[in-house]
């Protein structure tokens, strides 16, 4: 469902546009859509017909996202598990101060070696609708005031949605356009679109090196754009909106963490309006992959930081209860299947 086919249900059964209004920005904030205010209850103010047809509405629309499991980590954050209307899956995130980080598809094409959700493909997009679902759901359990759109999927492939899905939360969620972040690994159709909107997020960038064959490894569906470029198409953003672009790079033990990718950084970052976001792999036993010890880490953090580029380590939330990159949904897509198969074998 997207936000105009939720807005055509409403006036479907007799809602006016303030009505519409009012019951959309109680939705936003995860508050029954007839929600009156101490000076006005929803009899004075809503007709009879929406009061007697808004129970059933109202059951669809709580349908859009709902509450599988929850997931608790001591960083404070949680990753929550979240079911669909049609039963598939998706991982939201709640973030230490305030923040959301929200899925926009279920699955993903782009295919990040290193990430759980690439490994399923893309199953379905998510509706603008499905995707502000997320926010009021989590603002059932605590404020939201930031909103990152570094869940499941590649932003820039479901990009209508996600705009919609921006536009609305920057207006009549009370989010700021910079607490707004879309995360792409870069798209053309990006950098063309998000100067037009009225709501301009803030950006961030999925670098993870400097070298464009081994980033094309990494990420080996995404657009093949070099790295110097993307960087520049970056800064043009950043300047324009005031907001600084936050590049993100996944740090890989033995692949990408080596002075030739630091001494790369620094010449494609320094002088920019630009932020680096160091994060540690979340290794798993069974991994290809590992993140580097602890104390390479904070080398590579002063290295960069001491020659002229910002960099923060963002360890990814929830490692602890094995809650990244889709982990969540595959043990539980997983489980799913391992009951059909015992239930066939019976």
């Amino acid at each position: 469902m997207r936000i105009p086919d939720f807005q055509q249900r409403l006036a479907d059964i007799g809602a006016k546009p303030r009505h519409i209004g009012r019951m959309t920005r109680a939705w936003l904030k995860g508050l029954p859509l007839d929600v009156g205010r101490r000076q006005q209850q929803a009899e004075d103010f809503l007709p009879l017909s929406v009061r007697e047809r808004l129970p059933a509405l109202s059951l669809e629309i709580d349908a859009l996202a709902r509450l599988r499991s929850e997931h608790p980590a001591a960083d404070g954050s949680a990753r929550l598990l979240v079911e669909l209307g049609d039963g598939q899956m998706v991982e939201s995130v709640l973030l230490p101060r305030d923040g959301l980080c929200v899925s926009s598809q279920v699955g993903c094409a782009v295919g990040c070696v290193f990430c759980m959700t690439g490994k399923s493909g893309l199953l379905r997009q998510l509706g603008s609708a499905e995707i502000v679902a997320q926010v009021a759901l989590a603002r059932r359990f605590r404020p939201v005031k930031k909103v990152v759109f570094m869940g499941m999927g590649e932003p820039a492939h479901n990009l209508d949605n996600v705009l919609e899905a921006i536009d609305l939360l920057g207006t009549e969620g009370g989010i700021g356009h910079k607490n707004l972040v879309f995360s792409t690994v870069g798209d053309l159709r990006v950098f063309e679109r998000l100067p037009q909107q009225r709501v301009k997020p803030a950006l961030a960038l999925s670098l993870h090196s400097t070298d464009g064959a081994l980033r094309q490894a990494l990420l080996p569906r995404a657009p093949q754009i070099a790295p110097e470029e993307l960087v520049e198409l970056g800064e043009t953003y950043a300047r324009a909106t005031g907001f600084p672009i936050q590049y993100q790079w996944t740090l890989l033990k033995g692949i990408n963490d080596n002075q030739e990718e630091m001494d790369g950084i620094l010449r494609l970052l320094k002088g920019k309006y630009a932020v680096m976001n160091l994060i540690p792999y979340n290794s798993l036993e069974a991994d290809d992959y590992q993140r580097p010890d602890g104390e390479r880490i904070v080398e590579m953090v002063r290295y960069l930081h001491s020659r002229g580029v910002l960099t923060k380590v963002r360890n990814s939330a929830g490692q602890d209860v094995d809650g990244g990159c889709g982990q969540l949904r595959a043990r539980a897509v997983d489980a799913v299947n391992t009951s059909r198969l015992h239930r066939k074998r019976g």
